[in-house]
């Protein structure tokens, strides 16, 4: 039996023209307007794009660091050793260790967001595996998270860096802010992943790249955008 939408989610509905696409600009007015939660929403950016990530060259994954950040701050686990932890340390990271944190999160210890790795450590890291790839969390050279210029990495995770990486299916979605964010630094951000995205088309893919984009809030319905 398919479960009865709330009363306020069907008003909101009801202001959204399914068969319409919006300019960014307008359907942010929009879902400003339909945005009446008693929290203040995250907004996300979802597309579906006409890719085979089966093939390594269609595989869009990758991260940047949004213009106005995403209005969360993130808890940052470094896994290094020797001065790198204390760089890391220095940078702000939230927890910071080496073999013995690795062995802590084996036992169980999930208080983070995101792991930043040193590569030298990404062996012992690995054994991790079957814990972290199922929860997105193993670090990756691609999306910065492997690297020896830990200070940089935390920085930049701590002033809005957000990773991206398309689905089998062809899905990627991306917390572009919060509502209560201006209209100007949604659309910045939204502007600002949209171009990343779009530049990543892969030269194999024929025809349309992407082939749906919606805007939505957490408890909202969606909005769908115009695609290029």
């Amino acid at each position: 039996m398919a479960k009865k939408q709330g009363k306020n989610y069907n008003n909101s509905l009801a202001k959204v023209d399914r068969e319409k696409q919006y300019d960014f600009a307008e359907a942010l007015e929009l879902l400003k307007e339909i945005s009446t939660a008693k929290f203040d929403e995250t907004v996300e950016l979802s597309f579906n794009l006409n890719v085979d990530p089966r093939h390594a060259d269609q595989q869009i994954r990758g991260a940047l660091v949004l213009p106005h950040g995403t209005g969360k701050t993130q808890k940052i686990l470094v896994i290094a050793q020797g001065e790198k932890e204390q760089e890391a340390k220095d940078a702000g990271a939230d927890h910071v260790g080496g073999k013995d944190m690795i062995d802590e999160v084996a036992n169980g210890f999930s208080d983070f967001d995101i792991i930043v790795a040193t590569p030298d450590m990404m062996g012992e890291l690995g054994k991790l595996g079957r814990v972290l790839g199922p929860r997105g969390l193993m670090p990756n050279p691609r999306t910065g998270t492997v690297t020896m210029d830990i200070a940089k990495a935390v920085d930049e995770i701590k002033k809005g860096k957000v990773e991206y990486r398309v689905d089998k299916s062809g899905n990627l979605a991306v917390a572009i802010g919060k509502v209560s964010f201006t209209n100007e630094q949604l659309l910045d951000n939204l502007n600002a992943i949209n171009d990343v995205i779009v530049a990543a088309r892969p030269a194999a893919v024929k025809g349309k790249y992407v082939t749906n984009l919606v805007l939505s809030a957490t408890m909202s319905p969606g909005i769908k955008l115009t695609v290029e």
